[in-house]
């Protein structure tokens, strides 16, 4: 089975070809120089060219604090990408697997979040991740769209930059008001290629959107006290959010349900700490 996969550059595209050399699966990640998914043609040439049995979406405009000055970039990756993307696959009679975020939420809800919670973003980068959400699902029946929290596993994340930060100062304050389920990229990877392997199945027809996140749930300040569990010489010290301005608001409350994800695909929530173990490890 081939699977074309947009976003070639980023975490989980990268994780992807990983995760698939050991499940001989055909994963073909391209760049935007190889299909640029705010171009339709580009999209439709490329889709042409590799005959994937499944699409996944894993290009994103991810820079949210940029994305409140960048409004109009963030909405072309975000949006017009996977409207071009949804069509496309809807034309060649694909699945289309799109990656979104927990942002689309406004954090007020006190439980984990379920797919069928009113999506209320609170800054830009929500917005264009809920619009791609809204045409992928009017412009493909045949799409899953995967929300997810706090990615890591590539070269630029919270895990990185703890360390890289640890390496210079004795002591990071970092925000302790913010709750959410960390997720590691290969985890990602491994999930979307079990959903992959599912929807080209006969007679498949549970469509729609899905929550997968790691667990358990934790704030950025416990986050980052597990990432340097091994730097005594690091002081980390909790601060509320008031403390740390950010040109974009965030979620208080990202946490995520993930049963329906559990019910239908038998996909249970990794131990994100074992994930962060063993980058550690790896460095």
């Amino acid at each position: 089975m081939k699977i074309l996969v947009a976003g070639k550059h980023g975490q989980v595209a990268q994780a992807l070809v990983r995760a698939a050399s050991s499940q001989a699966l055909d994963v073909v990640a391209l760049s935007r120089a190889e299909m640029d998914i705010t171009d339709r043609q580009s999209v439709e040439t490329a889709i042409a060219d590799h005959q994937p049995a499944v699409v996944i979406n894993a290009g994103a405009y991810t820079a949210v604090d940029r994305a409140e000055s960048e409004i109009e970039q963030a909405f072309a990756v975000n949006k017009t990408g996977p409207l071009n993307l949804a069509k496309a696959c809807d034309g060649a009679g694909i699945p289309l697997l799109h990656i979104s975020t927990d942002f689309v939420f406004d954090g007020c809800k006190e439980s984990a979040y379920i797919e069928t919670d009113v999506c209320k973003p609170i800054n830009v980068y929500g917005q264009s991740k809920l619009a791609g959400e809204e045409v992928v699902a009017k412009f493909n029946g045949r799409h899953i769209i995967l929300r997810t929290s706090w990615v890591f596993g590539g070269e630029q994340n919270f895990v990185v930059t703890m360390r890289r930060l640890a390496q210079d100062r004795d002591q990071l304050n970092v925000v302790s008001d913010q709750v959410g389920g960390p997720t590691a990229a290969s985890h990602i990877a491994e999930t979307l290629l079990t959903i992959a392997k599912a929807v080209v199945r006969p007679h498949f027809a549970d469509w729609g959107i899905y929550h997968y996140c790691g667990s358990p749930a934790v704030s950025w300040y416990e986050f980052a006290c597990e990432i340097l569990k091994d730097e005594p010489s690091v002081g980390v010290s909790a601060i509320p959010s008031a403390d740390y301005p950010t040109p974009a608001k965030r979620p208080r409350n990202s946490a995520l349900d993930c049963a329906k994800i559990r019910s239908i695909f038998s996909i249970t929530q990794p131990d994100w700490k074992n994930a962060v173990s063993l980058k550690k490890e790896k460095q």
